[in-house]
């Protein structure tokens, strides 16, 4: 833990750079938390190169902000940050530093602080922490308007700003834009509440790390570890479940749930639908034949008020198989409470005691689930990587056994048959032609006479 000085130059890259190792890690992301009233921490807070702060820690490093006068928090949140970017990209792109605003901010601060390492299982849960803290007036700004904005300081506010994903590819040009973004709507919220005379304090963090170390001089060597802490990290939130009365009836669950409207404009719903949990669920419905997955997000982007994403799927029973089977019919997108679309789906079925998996599930052709536009559907992408579903006979609220969108019989294992089947037909035709070969039945004596063998023979 690292304290800032406003006298000391370049605080922030100073503080972060002395703990650069710890990015190498994917288990906690940095926190920046600043303040317009003074004396907010402790300046002899003890520094412990590469301590990860636990929630129970973070929780005590709050307590100056939960218990000041004026109660105004600002709560920035991020889907993807490391302690590695803010180095990265000041020193990747010379004089464009995309952190500009937020360095600036926290030179000025009268109280700052900086966490290069709090556990994510702290900073995932910190909304619904926050407010269990207290009688806060939570106020979720999703469309950036901050001159709208009604705070009234009287009463303790907290606002939560949603910064727009990272590029989901992870392009470096892509991401810095995002950033430098995310660091324009700090600036312009910071400058608005400041002019309106507001005294508040403001935390800075995001849901999960990078995903990759971009550190040229380190990949090489750890890139192995990186992945594979990767793969689990990505599936270390639970589920979403809907519940009707006492048990749960549905379970979703995805590790990227994203949507593009009119061919470019990206919605990640990833965060708001798991992390946050910033989603409406109210309307689903459950019945043993029927059931409806109803999701409804308010401003999910700049140019979108609602947005409901519907699942419907079916159980029925087949007698061929001579059991039931539960399969997701169609998928519909509402937007606007107006503009109707919806998909067809291809080839999510399981056993009605099943839930349903699959890595990759959306409108493209090469998905082994595909959905089908129909009408209006043709102006959306849809993209959902593991996609894993149940809506039937749940039980002790968890998924059942998951029937693989993927066949028995994978491209790997096809290959490795054409192939066995080449060397086993190589192998045979040589067992042939050596069981074609005779020797001679006369030789030549070399005390007799030449051994002549006529042509016919």
């Amino acid at each position: 833990m690292t304290r800032l000085c406003p006298a000391a130059p370049a605080p922030l890259l100073c503080a972060l750079a002395v703990l650069l190792q710890t990015a190498l890690s994917l288990d906690h992301v940095p926190m920046l938390l600043w303040s317009t009233q003074r004396s907010q921490w402790n300046p002899d807070t003890a520094v412990h190169e590469g301590q990860v702060v636990s929630a129970q820690e973070l929780t005590v490093l709050l307590q100056p902000l939960l218990t000041q006068n004026s109660r105004n928090l600002v709560l920035f949140l991020q889907d993807r940050l490391s302690i590695d970017d803010f180095t990265y990209f000041s020193e990747s792109y010379g004089n464009k530093n995309p952190f500009q605003n937020v360095q600036e901010i926290l030179q000025s601060s009268p109280s700052s602080l900086v966490l290069p390492a709090v556990d994510c299982k702290a900073t995932r849960y910190l909304v619904s922490d926050l407010q269990e803290s207290g009688d806060w007036k939570l106020m979720n700004l999703t469309n950036l308007n901050i001159s709208q904005l009604e705070v009234n300081a009287s009463n303790p506010n907290l606002l939560v700003v949603q910064l727009q994903p990272l590029s989901s590819d992870l392009k470096e040009i892509s991401t810095l834009e995002a950033i430098a973004e995310n660091d324009k709507i700090i600036g312009r919220v910071t400058m608005e509440l400041q002019e309106r005379g507001i005294h508040f304090s403001v935390i800075y963090t995001a849901l999960r790390p990078s995903r990759i170390s971009r550190r040229t001089d380190v990949v090489a060597g750890v890139r192995r570890q990186l992945m594979a802490a990767e793969e689990e990290d990505s599936l270390s939130y639970p589920p979403l479940n809907v519940t009707t009365g006492n048990y749960t009836c549905i379970l979703f669950y995805a590790s990227n749930f994203s949507l593009k409207a009119n061919r470019s404009v990206l919605i990640d719903l990833t965060n708001a639908t798991f992390l946050t949990q910033n989603v409406d669920i109210s309307a689903s419905e459950c019945s043993d034949s029927n059931t409806t997955l109803s999701l409804k997000y308010t401003n999910p982007v700049n140019g979108i008020s609602s947005l409901e994403i519907r699942f419907l799927m079916t159980n029925k029973f087949y007698a061929a198989s001579a059991r039931k089977w539960f399969t997701l019919d169609s998928v519909e997108i509402v937007q606007d409470g107006e503009k109707f679309a919806k998909f067809n789906v291809s080839g999510i079925s399981a056993p009605a005691e099943y839930s349903f998996h699959c890595q990759l599930v959306g409108t493209s052709n090469l998905y082994p689930a595909r959905l089908v536009p129909s009408n209006e559907a043709k102006d959306w992408d849809v993209f959902i990587s593991e996609l894993q579903i149940q809506g039937f006979n749940i039980i002790n609220n968890q998924f059942s056994y998951a029937s693989d969108c993927t066949g028995f019989f994978t491209s790997g294992i096809w290959m490795g048959l054409v192939t066995s089947i080449i060397l086993l037909w190589i192998l045979t035709y040589g067992i042939h032609m050596i069981m074609q070969l005779t020797t001679n039945s006369r030789f030549d004596d070399p005390k007799g006479p030449a051994l002549s063998v006529p042509q016919t023979e």
